[in-house]
C-alpha cells in the first residue's frame, strides 16, 4: 500500500534531482501523456521507460508521470476520451456498444468502429494534460528549490546557462 510518507519522499526526491527544471518537467509531461493512452495493463511503465531512454528524458519523472492516471480514474477518462473523439469525428458521443456475437468478426468490427474516437480523444486529453503537467512541474521544482539555498543557486545557474551543470 502506498503511504502518505512514501508519496512525500518521492515528491522530495523528484524536486531535488540534480537536473534542469525543464528536463525534469519534460520527462514528467511525457509520462502524463502516456498515462492517458488506452490502458494496456503493465505497458504504461514499460513504454515510459523506453521513451525516456530513447529521448534521454529523466527516467524517474517519466515513470512517475505515467502513473498519474490511476485505476480509479482510468474508466472516467476513457469515457470522456471516447465521447470527445466521437464528437470531433461528427457523432454525438452517445452510440451504444452492442455486442451480439462473441465471434472474432463481430469483435473486430466493434474494435475498429470504436478505436478511432477513443484514440483521438485520448490523444487530445493526454496532450492537454501533458502541457499542463509540464508547467505545473516546472513551477513546483523551481518553487521547491528556492527553499534550499544550494538548490536555488544551482537552479538559477541552470536557467541562465539553459542546460544541466556537471
Amino acid at each position: 500500500m502506498i503511504s502518505k510518507e512514501k508519496l512525500k519522499q518521492q515528491f522530495k526526491t523528484i524536486m531535488s534531482l540534480d537536473s534542469h527544471p525543464g528536463h525534469i518537467s519534460a520527462g514528467f509531461a511525457v509520462g502524463v501523456f502516456i498515462s492517458f493512452t488506452p490502458p494496456i495493463p503493465g505497458l504504461h511503465t514499460a513504454l515510459a521507460l523506453i521513451i525516456a531512454f530513447v529521448f534521454r528524458l529523466n527516467k524517474l519523472t517519466c515513470i512517475t508521470g505515467s502513473w498519474i492516471n490511476s485505476p480509479i480514474t482510468v474508466v472516467p477518462s476513457m469515457i470522456l476520451s471516447y465521447k470527445l473523439g466521437k464528437w470531433i469525428l461528427g457523432g454525438d458521443g452517445t452510440s451504444e456498444l452492442n455486442i451480439r456475437n462473441l465471434d472474432w468478426a463481430s469483435l473486430k468490427g466493434i474494435m475498429l468502429h470504436h478505436s478511432k474516437p477513443l484514440l483521438l480523444g485520448c490523444s487530445i486529453i493526454g496532450f492537454v494534460a501533458a502541457v499542463a503537467a509540464y508547467f505545473i512541474c516546472y513551477w513546483l521544482v523551481v518553487f521547491f528549490r528556492r527553499k534550499d539555498a544550494a538548490l536555488a543557486e544551482i537552479t538559477r545557474e541552470m536557467e541562465v546557462v539553459g542546460e544541466d551543470l556537471e
